[in-house]
């Protein structure tokens, strides 16, 4: 039988309903969990916990209690949440290098720069520090409202009183839903002196708020290298970023040797990840120039850096590790606050520093109210003393003779029930003291304070002063001059880091590159004879294929006979040991294509490419150079086609001579060839069969050379080459008497691709 449903329940669809229940609950991340309050930068989290220890009597001058109590308090009565999370937000409370000025002053493991993680809250003990003193002070005098907690039973504060400017002192980081916050630490004395210029100066911008607040005060130190109109615009949106770069010195040891010596580091980075990136970047040999990196540090930090010779310029070192390591990073500001009608905005250094300053004035005015009253109902009650000494007599008779002595009290001497009843709670004792001058001595004391509490409310410049002499105050136990105080971070403005190229990172040295006919590859030490035997010794059936002087800065084009061309570093060749190791271990050459070409990268070179089908361009070395191992497409080959010519072109070539397996010979100017990164190229000579056997450029004015046979080593030189001056893409004729049979310009080219 069917029934109707509960009046409780609501018709809605499902869209509605989720959308409704996602806003409720990304406002409470927003208000209650990951944004800070602007007026005493805390969230709910910190402050409940301050608040429960400030209950328990943790003051810096009692002793310590477990941490796992202060844990239980805070999740028993003010915050339901994990344990875990709430002695998380514990521990970085008291982390000397994630606060600039802790709150909490922990006794035992709360981790360390490492990154290593607390010990177990029933292991630790925690007290306030002075910092969280002064941002409570006040709480017991009517300067904020205070709200039931999430069970009803007991009260916390809604904010925080205390003239400590903690928002920007310590920072604060959080992610919300579609909003996040991360503010760095800056330096008490510099935002005291800021506040100070806002109140004589409201009008002030930001750029004169940073002849006082000249960047953040990280806990680690470290140095801020922005210009100071990159630190002006964060600070003026309240969005950016701030360059850190850890603090280094360079210390000399004898015989010259020297190391680089690491003391301060940036921001939030574990010193352990760090030393890992450096040793990463050694053992994958991305930075030749460092040979060692260990940690030396005790509670200072010491991070030794050896570099690989006495030879290497420290700043050239520092600038690689500053682009491949933690040891600069972006320390983000993103200054996303709840202002004081808990709106989500994010403000500009001005905005946070006005919005703190109107607190304090609040606070200022309720306190003053609050004094008023305290100080009303003590009048009231020597006023009330006054009456009962000057009719001390009359006062003791109506006691002793009247059931209700009250009443008849109030009658007879014009007495509030107040007075009527502190009267008569008096002790006997007390009535010695009731002497009129005493009296009227506090009651003078208290009306002249009370005069002033008046015209302090009623006056805003009273305000403005009155302000200005309690941050003197404050100032004077966080100044520069103090320890805690001192500024850790400096602003020095500093350049990108250098991008180091790799060649100037590795160690000039000469070397003798070969390769042999089976691909094997070794690098020996020095510029030996090609001819010698150390130089020419090859596995049995293998023999040299190209031989040639470098050095160890250089980087190698090697070219397949698939048009593909690939990169070597020369320093990263195996030894001359042995036999090499195969050169298909270091690149991914394709199939089994052969190699026809193998020689040192030069700066503004052009090469002239060739293909078997006569096809041909010319290419510069530089935009032909490929970053990886699987090397670049640089020849598009025709189906059967093999890239067959890749010779340097001199600087006073100006014509190409291309013979082809026919024997017929072409030449041509060299500007009819067109310069291009990749591509098939155009046509060099025209065969009806067979293909290109060999091309070469040269210049026109001295004729053509060529080695002639046997082992005299003597050339010969053709200087009329009228016969063979065509357009290029011609058949050619046959090439003048002498010229080799193997229709080879020069013995170093031939089809195996020796040189």
């Amino acid at each position: 039988m069917a029934t109707d449903a509960p009046d409780h329940i609501l018709d809605s669809s499902f869209d509605d309903a989720l959308s409704q229940r996602y806003l409720v609950y990304a406002l409470s991340t927003i208000t209650a969990r990951s944004l800070p309050d602007v007026r005493d930068g805390l969230k709910p989290v910190h402050r409940r916990l301050l608040w429960a220890m400030r209950l328990l009597r943790l003051d810096p001058a009692a002793g310590y209690k477990k941490c796992a109590r202060v844990v239980g308090d805070v999740i028993g009565k003010y915050h339901p949440h994990g344990d875990q999370s709430v002695y998380d937000a514990m521990v970085r409370l008291a982390q000397t290098f994630s606060l600039r000025y802790p709150l909490v002053d922990g006794q035992g493991n709360f981790g360390n720069v490492d990154g290593d993680n607390a010990a177990a809250m029933r292991y630790t003990e925690a007290r306030l520090t002075a910092a969280a003193g002064d941002l409570m002070a006040g709480l017991d005098e009517g300067t904020v409202d205070f709200r039931a907690t999430y069970n009803g039973e007991e009260e916390e504060p809604e904010v925080f009183p205390g003239l400590f400017p903690n928002l920007l002192a310590n920072g604060a980081s959080g992610i919300a839903v579609g909003m996040a916050t991360s503010i760095p630490p800056h330096n008490v004395a510099e935002l005291i002196d800021a506040a100070v210029h806002l109140i004589d100066q409201p009008a002030t911008d930001v750029r004169a708020l940073m002849q006082f607040v000249r960047g953040p005060d990280l806990p680690t130190g470290g140095i801020i290298v922005d210009a100071p109109a990159a630190i002006a615009e964060s600070y003026a949106t309240g969005r950016g970023s701030f360059r850190v770069r850890a603090r280094w010195s360079e210390e000399r040891e004898k015989g010259g040797a020297w190391t680089i010596v690491v003391t301060e580091i940036p921001y939030q980075v574990p010193k352990s990840k760090l030393i890992e990136q450096i040793a990463a970047l050694i053992g994958e040999k991305r930075l030749p120039i460092l040979a060692d990196v260990r940690d030396e540090s005790d509670e200072a930090i010491r991070i030794v850096l050896e570099p690989r010779s006495r030879t290497v310029d420290p700043q050239m070192l520092m600038d690689s590790l500053f682009r491949l390591t933690e040891l600069e990073v972006k320390v983000p500001l993103n200054l996303n606050v709840l202002d004081a009608n808990h709106t989500p905005r994010v403000m500009s250094l001005k905005e946070a520093l006005v919005a703190w300053l109107d607190h304090q004035f609040e606070v200022m005015i309720r306190r003053a109210r609050h004094r008023l009253a305290k100080i009303d109902d003590r009048i009231e009650l020597l006023s009330g003393y006054l009456i009962a000494y000057l009719n001390l007599d009359r006062v003791i008779q109506i006691i002793r003779e009247e059931d209700e002595p009250k009443p008849l009290m109030i009658a007879e001497f014009g007495l509030t029930d107040r007075q009527a009843e502190a009267i008569l709670n008096m002790r006997l004792r007390s009535l010695r003291r009731l002497e009129e001058m005493e009296i009227r001595r506090e009651r003078g004391t208290l009306d002249k304070e009370r005069e002033g509490l008046a015209a302090l409310i009623e006056s805003p410049p009273r305000q403005r002063t009155r302000l200005k002499k309690d941050l003197a105050k404050l100032r004077e136990r966080y100044g520069p001059e103090t320890v805690l105080g001192r500024r850790r971070t400096t602003i020095e403005e500093a350049a990108l880091a250098r991008e180091i190229p790799l060649e100037a990172m590795i160690e000039r040295e000469p070397i003798t590159v070969i390769l042999s006919q089976r691909g094997w590859i070794r690098a020996l030490k020095g510029h030996s004879d090609l001819a010698s035997a150390e130089a020419m010794r090859f596995k049995e059936g293998d023999g040299p294929a190209f031989a040639f002087h470098a050095q160890t800065t250089d980087k190698l084009l090697l070219a397949a006979e698939n048009g593909r061309f690939y990169t070597l570093a020369a320093d990263k060749l195996p030894g001359g040991r042995g036999f090499g190791e195969p050169v298909r271990l270091l690149i991914d050459i394709e199939g089994e294509a052969a190699v026809i070409a193998l020689r040192p990268v030069r700066g503004g070179e052009r090469l002239l490419l060739a293909a078997s089908d006569g096809r041909g361009f010319i290419a510069k070395t530089e935009e032909i150079v490929a970053e990886t191992r699987k090397g670049r497409q640089v020849v598009n080959l025709r189906p059967a086609a093999r890239l067959k010519i890749v010779r340097p072109i001199a600087a006073e070539d100006d014509y190409v001579a291309a013979i082809g397996e026919n024997r017929k010979l072409v030449v041509f100017p060299l500007e009819e060839l067109p310069e291009l990164g990749r591509g098939q190229g155009v046509q060099l000579q025209r065969y009806g069969d067979g293909g290109l056997s060999d091309a070469i450029s040269f210049r026109f004015s001295t004729g053509l050379s060529w080695p002639m046979a046997g082992e005299t080593g003597r050339t010969r030189t053709e200087s009329d080459l009228s016969a063979w001056r065509v357009a290029r893409g011609a058949a050619g004729r046959m090439p003048p008497v002498g010229f080799p049979r193997d229709n080879r310009f020069s013995r170093q080219a031939g089809p195996d691709g020796k040189n």
